[in-house]
């Protein structure tokens, strides 16, 4: 069964092949390249490749557990249409506006500008640095925490308001996004030399997995990030989001926010940290819950 498309007829064999090398890993535009390579139109190769993947995974929705799990709210952003959100909710001695230069729906994407000073990012690295370890991730077999070979950074964890500069951002943060600061995780903070990467993966915990409720005893699940860079790379290390072929580029001071209103792929907010090809990359991440963190 076929889809006729300007001339050119989307197979079930090449819907087959896309799925593929989508699930081997390759990005969107390397697929897209591919296709071209053989003829395909360019209009329609990016047709076809959505078009699949989004079919892909409403399937995979309907097929495991049996249905999508429904939807939550989750923390968003007051941009409308604005280039500039002031933040009159983050007190007197935070008062600065933070430009707005990107927006998606689906997956649900700001890339905010100027989030953090130069100097606050300074001072998060300088904070940081005397207590980084290698980079663990969440263990949801145990619901502990594990060393994991996707994730080849150096981090560690400030306590929720551990300093006030780091009260500061947490309130301004929660000022942002509208989502109550008791509802983030603590500040964490990520070192990445060159060749160093993060994987792509989702940040809600898979609740098919043995030991998510144990985690998701301390306030739900993720529903929201916001990944603040603090330095800018010499090269390489963008924020990637395979399934829709988008790179957020690390520029220090900015920030990138997802939300996922639901622990399934058809958030579409599968991403990674590309790696660092040259110099190095500090990141600070939060991630809120859906209720308060403790």
């Amino acid at each position: 069964m076929g889809t006729t498309t300007a001339n050119q007829t989307v197979t079930d064999d090449l819907r087959r092949w896309i799925i593929a090398q989508a699930e081997a890993g390759c990005k969107p535009e390397d697929v897209i390249a591919a296709m071209k390579a053989s003829g395909w139109d360019d209009e329609v190769a990016a047709d076809a490749l959505e078009a699949t993947l989004t079919a892909r995974l409403e399937e995979v929705g309907r097929t495991r557990n049996g249905v999508v799990p429904p939807g939550v709210p989750v923390p968003e952003p007051d941009v409308g249409d604005t280039a500039v959100v002031p933040l009159p909710l983050a007190g007197a001695d935070d008062a600065h506006a933070v430009k707005v230069l990107l927006t998606m729906r689906s997956p649900r994407v700001v890339v905010f500008g100027g989030l953090l000073s130069d100097d606050e990012c300074d001072a998060l690295v300088d904070l940081a640095r005397p207590r980084l370890q290698r980079s663990e991730t969440v263990d949801t077999d145990t619901g502990g925490s594990e060393v994991n070979a996707a994730r080849t950074s150096d981090g560690m964890f400030f306590e929720r308001a551990e300093t006030a500069l780091i009260d500061r951002i947490e309130r301004r943060i929660a000022a942002l996004v509208r989502w109550p600061v008791e509802n983030g995780e603590g500040l964490q903070i990520l070192h990445y030399r060159p060749g160093a990467e993060y994987r792509p993966h989702h940040d809600y915990f898979d609740p098919t997995q043995p030991g998510t409720s144990t985690i998701l005893q301390r306030g739900g699940q993720r529903v929201a990030t916001v990944v603040m860079y603090l330095n800018t790379p010499k090269r390489g290390g963008a924020t990637i989001f395979p399934d829709v072929a988008l790179d957020v580029a690390p520029v220090k001071g900015n920030a990138v926010f997802f939300s996922y209103d639901r622990p399934h792929a058809v958030t579409r907010t599968l991403h990674g940290g590309a790696p660092v090809l040259a110099g190095e990359k500090w990141v600070a991440t939060k991630w809120l819950r859906e209720r308060e963190f403790r």
